[in-house]
């Protein structure tokens, strides 16, 4: 199958021009501006069925390296079937699933079976993280690292505990895991001696508003100082997520000017709550780490634009709207947002915080360059033709409020946002038309590069 995307404005490694993407089968032929030869590789035009963008943008397919779909173990939260089809909605065309399932995904047999299950079902490309314990080192040396996204070392407990606290594993880890390690950075010890301070002064009733004190900048400096020091005495690859503090993002700077496979991530939730709203929103804004001050999240999108914090994200991981409206103690943290993180930074496009071409880049080429993807992550010749088409004049009146996600609400619920994403494309079939899913499925796992 060929296929033409006409006159639209295409928005790739840097710049944005109008022009025209031409497709066969799975990958992308040619991209071509308007005005420019049409190179002989692309043939008979008349064999293409033709898609008119006038007035449409075109952007790569986001790949989110952090989500939680929920499978196996919490499918009444989410699945890999229902979260990929709110991720394709979203642009969304590959994603990297988080390994605290229920069992974890602490082995390679256990690993194996969430590709079973992906590829029997997912809308979008998919790869999968082996997770860290303080004695798995043995599964994580013979993992297939072509296959595999990273290593997930959870510093901190969070939803589905898989704390990796024993220093000697965290040795053996670093030093001979030969793979990207992407780690969740908060001290339990610091983090469990806060909420006994706020269960002796609150009991039960803690407010929401202590999340960010409990969670503290403090938690996350700590862990994030243990992680570059193992990643400096090893000369590993490290890759620090959903970083939420302006002190974490110096350390990344510094700890990069040392060992250039030192990198970061944060999520769009950074860059648009802060911790005025735990008031308004309480537990639909509680996520780990915390969400926290005005002045962390002017840092954190100065890191953005200057290349510090490479990769933006989602952590999206659903939990259903009878979990989530409990007392602080009893809701988990969490956030639904994989079907809404392109438009969230369409609007801080629009309120000139970054520029188009930083969507481009922080969503789709900077995962596929940490990460070492195969052929993903670009509009050029030769590459998947992964890619979705945006009109930047449709307002997006329904999404928030009925979302795709199988919990059924969202944080922005309430939320219009200015612009639409009509269609998606992934490995060339389009999986989402006119804003609905088409049905069609032609996802694959991602390949990696050799470390």
């Amino acid at each position: 199958m060929s296929v033409l995307i006409k006159n639209a404005v295409i928005v790739n490694e840097g710049l944005s021009f109008k022009g025209s993407l031409f497709i066969h089968n799975e990958q992308i032929v040619a991209v071509v501006k308007n005005g420019e030869a049409i190179p002989d590789i692309v043939g008979a035009i008349d064999q293409y069925e033709i898609i008119e963008a006038e007035g449409y943008y075109l952007f790569p397919g986001i790949i989110d390296d952090q989500v939680h779909f929920r499978e196996p173990g919490s499918t009444h939260k989410g699945d890999i079937a229902s979260e990929s089809r709110a991720a394709i909605l979203g642009g969304v065309t590959s994603f990297m699933d988080m390994p605290n399932n229920n069992p974890p995904s602490i082995t390679n047999v256990s690993l194996e079976n969430k590709f079973e299950i992906a590829a029997a079902n997912s809308f979008c490309n998919y790869s999968f993280y082996l997770g860290a314990s303080n004695s798995n080192i043995d599964e994580i040396v013979n993992c297939n690292k072509s296959k595999i996204c990273g290593i997930k070392v959870f510093m901190g407990s969070s939803t589905g505990n898989m704390l990796v606290d024993d220093q000697n594993a965290l040795e053996k880890i670093f030093s001979s895991s030969g793979k990207l390690i992407a780690t969740h950075c908060e001290e339990e010890k610091i983090i469990k001696t806060n909420l006994e301070k706020a269960k002796s002064q609150y009991g039960e009733n803690i407010p929401f508003e202590m999340h960010p004190i409990i969670r503290s900048r403090e938690a996350c400096i700590a862990s994030t100082k243990k992680a570059i020091d193992l990643a400096l005495k090893y000369n590993s690859k490290l890759h620090v997520l959903h970083i939420s503090t302006k002190e974490e993002v110096d350390m990344i700077k510094k700890a990069a000017e040392k060992n250039p496979k030192i990198s970061g991530e944060t999520c769009v939730h950074y860059l648009v709550l802060d911790s005025s709203l735990y008031t308004s929103l309480g537990s639909k804004m509680k996520c780990n780490p915390a969400i926290k001050e005005l002045d962390d999240q002017k840092a954190i999108i100065d890191a953005v634009r200057n290349g510090v914090i490479k990769v933006i994200a989602t952590d999206h991981a659903p939990h259903t709207k009878d979990e989530k409206n409990q007392g602080y103690l009893a809701a988990p943290s969490g956030l639904p947002l994989v079907q809404h993180s392109f438009q969230i930074m369409w609007s801080l496009v629009e309120k000139g915080v970054f520029e188009m071409t930083d969507i481009a880049k922080t969503m789709s080429h900077a995962p596929a360059e940490v990460y070492g993807i195969e052929k993903r992550g670009y509009l050029r010749p030769g590459y998947y033709a992964d890619f979705f088409i945006v009109d930047p004049t449709k307002k997006d009146l329904n999404s928030t409020t009925k979302p795709a996600y199988k919990c059924g609400w969202s944080p922005f619920e309430g939320t219009i946002f200015n612009c639409s994403i009509i269609h998606t494309f992934v490995n060339g079939t389009q999986v989402v038309k006119n804003s609905l899913i088409t049905g069609s499925k032609n996802s694959k796992e991602l390949k990696f590069k050799n470390e």
